[in-house]
């Protein structure tokens, strides 16, 4: 086929010439050669011609074009082509006429050379190689072929290589006959992937045992994931035994830790039991103690905070079992407790848990409990906090914790409105400057910080419209700074908040659906949650819970669907021991299914909803409405069983980052209703009936009519108001929003 290049050409020089005056090269019929081939030897040479031909097909050339474009740039091209077309025409030739090479050997060569260039095809295909590696593929594979005619190992060639190219390149040499590197070779490539990927480290030396040089494979891994490192050391088999013979210190010491019982209560504080700042005996001393072990880790949390701020700006090790561990702690041991007493009127005897927390141990229960706090244990938290400050000033307390979740403890002081109150403990300049520092640097934050900026605007928005106008100046500085900077991530992050803040002011008019690029966020099709019956499909997930409260729910819930005295039902409503199964009877057909809130041993509860969902999915009934119904506490476990067709989704309770982000993963257009602060049946059900209204009515689902004829049905009764004004609809969700945006601009920027 190509013969004729070489008629042309012998250089790039030549090639780049004959392209830039656009000469036509013709393509030469296979088996057209300039010199004499084998007739045993003709059909390795066809496959080799053939393989380059398909390469020449790959990048879009036709029978007749002799250029290999695989890449937008030319000039990488033309050395692609010289490499793949001419270097192994060369090639052909030079194995063909050389007489010191036997039949057996010259047919193995071209059979390789095929080889070679059919992997690197579906290399590039699977974007495992970078077109632009093929001269040194074949380059890799000459060297290789020298030494195996003299008898050499090849692993020389192969380590020298990239590791993509010497992974084909090795291939090419393990048959009929193996190079005596081969294996050598393949052990290399594998230490070097692994050396690449310490995450697939442990996985592939609890499969393959005498490994060479796997102690420093181990290390390396382990201090990538310690995490990882500490599940396997707990393992009894002999990766186990080899990890906790390790003489490296932190492998040996996280060894040392999965091999005891307590080794989760002593894994938050490995930083400091490394660096020898403490020691096994000291947290045996408060381990059983929920009090002071709470307060040890508290501690040490401060200890790590300052460290990660200037001048030190270090890392410690394990930083999020730490605060795993403290979140854990302290929503078993603190938050549990005075969220149970919600009912208890004397505070004394309510908060009486909290008596012996200092402000910093009472403030990371705030920061780390956003999620299952109730609003009156907030209330109570944050009253102590202050409380017992020497100086109850706001600038002080963040001082003290090192600015520790500070965008946090805004976002919930504005949302349980005591921002007021805070910035009021501290003088106009230092307000002022914390204000700042809650807008400023986004670009260097995680997704969480940015998300809790925009959930507090539409807080900030209704109580303190002054600050709401100086917070929306701070995002446009920033604003402007990334683009000075041109940093792509806080151009992204500053310029949706300034779109998010400025929809709040009604008189703009701004589409947030059209100027943020995201689906449609003040309405739903109600076509897009029907199945293909025209059915649509709700799911209500119901908790048995020993204070009765999933019980109650559940009771209410149900007197919406039952038929009223001497009226005809709207609902038929048939059950079986662990759901119920609501269906309209008139207008349009919705279905809904609950599970029961059953209590008892084994979480017949949870049982109740897996076999519910397994009836759904055997039936290919789809549900696009989620309802959770509960404490908050269960939350994360409605989620993690959330159906990716979900289109609404109900909380029915606290919406923190975590629950909006894990949604958004699931369905990432999903309309989210959340409460800032406790779901409570007197809004919850309106809200579902008006749902429930508008799909039988065979009508969209509108937020903002539907939310302001909820308004107007809660003027009558103050305090439902005042807890439907908790309430927020997918529209005002900025935080969900923010999400669903950012998630999009950045992969769009990819």
């Amino acid at each position: 086929m190509k013969r004729m290049v070489r008629s042309f050409t012998t250089s790039l020089i030549i090639i780049c010439a004959l392209v830039l005056a656009g000469s036509a090269v013709a393509v030469a019929q296979p088996n057209s050669y300039p010199y004499k081939v084998a007739q045993d030897r003709m059909l390795w040479h066809d496959y080799v011609d053939k393989e380059q031909q398909r390469l020449i097909q790959l990048g879009g050339g036709g029978s007749n074009d002799s250029i290999v474009r695989l890449t937008k740039d030319e000039a990488v091209n033309l050395q692609i082509t010289d490499a793949l077309i001419r270097q192994v025409d060369d090639l052909q030739q030079q194995i063909e006429l050389d007489s010191t090479l036997n039949t057996n050997n010259k047919k193995r060569y071209l059979r390789g050379l095929a080889d070679a260039l059919q992997k690197f095809d579906q290399a590039v295909q699977s974007k495992e190689i970078a077109p632009s590696q093929a001269p040194g593929l074949v380059d890799g594979f000459i060297r290789a072929m020298q030494l195996d005619r003299k008898g050499e190992s090849i692993e020389p060639v192969i380590a020298a290589s990239p590791y993509e190219v010497g992974k084909i390149v090795v291939e090419c040499f393990s048959y009929p006959s193996e190079n005596s590197g081969v294996r050598p070779a393949r052990i290399g490539l594998t230490r070097r992937y692994l050396e690449a990927h310490p995450g697939l480290i442990f996985n592939y030396l609890s499969t393959h045992s005498g490994v060479p040089g796997d102690d420093s494979l181990i290390i390396l891994a382990g201090h990538h994931n310690i995490e990882q490192l500490y599940d396997f050391a707990a393992a009894g088999n002999g990766l186990g035994y080899r990890i906790r013979n390790s003489k490296d210190s932190l492998v040996h010491m996280v060894a040392m830790l999965a091999a005891s019982k307590s080794g989760r209560l002593y894994f938050p504080f490995l930083d400091q039991l490394v660096k020898s700042k403490i020691t096994i005996d000291d947290i045996d001393k408060v381990k059983d103690d929920d009090l002071n072990y709470y307060r040890l880790l508290v501690k040490t949390r401060l200890d790590y905070a300052a460290r990660v701020l200037p001048p030190f700006r270090d890392t410690p090790l394990e930083m999020n079992a730490l605060t795993n561990m403290l979140e854990k702690k302290g929503k078993q041991v603190f938050v549990s407790e005075i969220n149970a007493l919600h009912t208890v009127e004397n505070p004394a005897i309510r908060f009486k848990i909290l008596d012996p927390l200092t402000p910093e141990e009472l403030y990371y229960l705030v920061v780390l409990s956003e999620d299952e706090i109730y609003t009156s244990s907030y209330l109570g938290v944050y009253d102590r906090i202050f409380q017992r400050m020497k100086a109850p000033y706001g600038d002080s307390l963040l001082m003290q914790v090192h600015g520790d979740y500070f965008r946090k403890f805004i976002k919930m002081a504005a949302a349980y409105n005591k921002l007021e109150h805070f910035l009021g403990t501290m003088d106009k300049q230092n307000a002022g400057t914390i204000m700042k520092s809650f807008v400023i640097h986004l670009e260097n934050a995680g997704e969480e910080e940015a998300v809790d900026v925009a959930d507090s605007y539409s807080s900030i928005v209704e109580k303190s419209p002054a600050l709401a106008k100086f917070i929306l100046g701070e995002v446009k500085w920033n604003y402007d700074k990334n683009v000075a900077n041109g940093d792509k991530k806080g151009i992204i992050i500053y310029h949706l908040l300034q779109t998010l803040f400025e929809s709040a002011d009604t008189s703009k008019k701004i589409d947030l659906s059209a100027a943020l690029g995201i689906p449609p966020i003040y309405t739903v099709d109600r076509q897009s949650l029907t199945d293909d019956s025209g059915r649509v499909i709700q799911q209500v997930y119901f908790y048995g819970d020993k204070d009765k409260d999933g019980q109650n729910s559940y009771v209410d819930f149900m007197r919406i669907f039952q038929a009223k005295p001497k009226t005809k039902p709207e609902w038929k409503i048939t059950e079986n021991p662990q759901w119920v199964t609501i269906t309209s009877t008139r207008g349009k057909p919705v279905m809904i299914f609950a599970n029961k809130p059953l209590l008892g041993e084994d979480d017949p509860d949870a049982k109740a909803q897996r076999a519910l969902s397994d009836y759904l999915y055997d039936h290919h009934l789809k549900p696009t409405i989620v309802i959770h119904r509960g404490h908050s506490y269960h939350v994360k476990y409605t989620i993690q069983q959330m159906p990716a067709t979900a289109r609404i989704v109900v909380l029915g309770s606290c919406g923190g980052y975590n629950n909006l982000s894990e949604v958004l993963k699931i369905s990432e257009d999903a309309h989210i209703i959340s409460s800032k602060q406790v779901g409570t049946k007197t809004v919850n059900e309106p809200i579902l009936q008006a749902i429930n209204n508008s799909l039988i009515a065979g009508r969209n689902i509108e937020w903002l009519p539907m939310w302001r004829e909820l308004e107007a049905g809660f003027r009558k009764d103050p305090a439902a108001r005042e807890k439907f004004d908790d309430y927020i609809p997918p529209y005002k969700n900025l935080g969900a929003i923010f999400i669903k945006a950012y998630r999009k601009a950045m992969d769009d920027g990819e």
